[in-house]
């Protein structure tokens, strides 16, 4: 499976499974989007990323928890 930007709730997953002691309402928008772009799955343009989607992914990761 290979992971957009629009896939808000499978990146959360991912980055909580491989950041589990992470509180997602501390970590920094450049970090959040360095490590989805080092997720394995993910495959897209990271011109394509922007402050909306990356509130996106931080609310679905604390939805999570």
């Amino acid at each position: 499976m290979t992971l957009k930007w629009i896939d808000s709730l499978d990146i959360a997953i991912e980055l909580i499974e491989q950041h589990p002691d992470q509180n997602p309402t501390l970590l920094r928008f450049t970090d959040l989007r360095d490590w989805v772009l080092a997720l394995e799955e993910f495959d897209d343009d990271p011109a394509h990323c922007s402050e909306r989607i990356l509130e996106a992914i931080q609310q679905c990761w604390i939805e999570e928890q």
